[in-house]
């Protein structure tokens, strides 16, 4: 199924958590001047204009990052220059997806490998990365792609896997690629994004990963309000295997503040927890 279309939620409040979390990732990455990969499994179209007809259908992004002013927010000064970099003419038009926030932080030493299937946002994405040449994009199936750049050269890798969840055997699927890339290479870093439309599949995939024999897992979470089967998605969350060691309490302060900030009614919450220790 290729129905889902990032433009329609870009910037929105699950887009906070998944891109600060990214950036959190690739700051730590940078610290070191030895090159890492990244990997983005379903990269989308990689910049999306925040008045297009699509963006304003549902405004989602007005209770996200229209919700943060950059001066307020010192400790997130490296997401939103990444932003800014989308908008040399200043304010919000543009917000960059993952790929053009892994390629603001990448080096001469690095180099992003981007799947995404929809041909459109094949396209676009194609078209939004073409002035970086370390970055190659493919229009095939990244999970089964995905193995196949496991371990690395580089030895230092990012995995983010952002699936629509469209299907929903795919929660059974990214977690039994996560394992199996893992087992590869156990030494990366994965992120893991989720929706919290239907809690117990959710509940699911967290006893997936406790059983699994993985060490050194994070969860994040955001969300609008309570678990519901009648609102849609109502939270999203981030499995994080093998965070940088600042990453937790990084979170565990900013989570907070977020809350405070998207909360419209009083039911905002958050989620700082580690599913499984070192």
């Amino acid at each position: 199924m290729l129905s889902y279309r990032h433009s329609f939620h870009a910037g929105n409040f699950a887009d906070l958590l998944k891109h600060i979390v990214l950036t959190e990732i690739l700051e730590h990455l940078t610290k070191k001047d030895k090159p890492f990969d990244y990997i983005d499994t379903h990269a989308g179209a990689g910049l999306y204009d925040l008045q297009s007809d699509q963006a304003e259908k549902l405004g989602e992004y007005s209770n996200g990052i229209g919700k943060l002013k950059s001066q307020d927010w010192p400790s997130l000064a490296r997401y939103f220059s990444a932003i800014q970099a989308c908008n040399p003419n200043g304010g919000l038009r543009f917000y960059p997806g993952s790929p053009l926030i892994a390629n603001h932080f990448m080096r001469p030493q690095d180099k992003a490998t981007l799947y995404e299937l929809h041909p459109t946002d094949f396209k676009l994405l194609s078209k939004n990365t073409r002035t970086n040449r370390r970055i190659k994009v493919l229009n095939q199936d990244s999970l089964e792609g995905l193995l196949s750049l496991l371990p690395p050269t580089s030895r230092r890798a990012l995995v983010l896997m952002d699936p629509s969840y469209e299907i929903k055997s795919d929660y059974d699927q990214v977690f039994k690629t996560l394992k199996h890339a893992h087992k590869k290479f156990s030494t990366g870093t994965y992120a893991l994004w989720y929706p919290v439309v239907e809690r117990h599949r959710i509940r699911k995939l967290e006893k997936l990963f406790i059983m699994s024999g993985i060490r050194n897992i994070q969860r994040f979470e955001l969300g609008l309000e309570p678990d519901s089967a009648e609102h849609g998605m109502t939270s999203s969350g981030m499995i994080v295997i093998n965070p940088p060691w600042t990453l937790f309490n990084n979170m565990n302060t900013l989570l907070p503040q977020l809350v405070k900030a998207i909360d419209e009614d009083g039911e905002a919450f958050f989620r700082c927890d580690i599913l499984v220790p070192e």
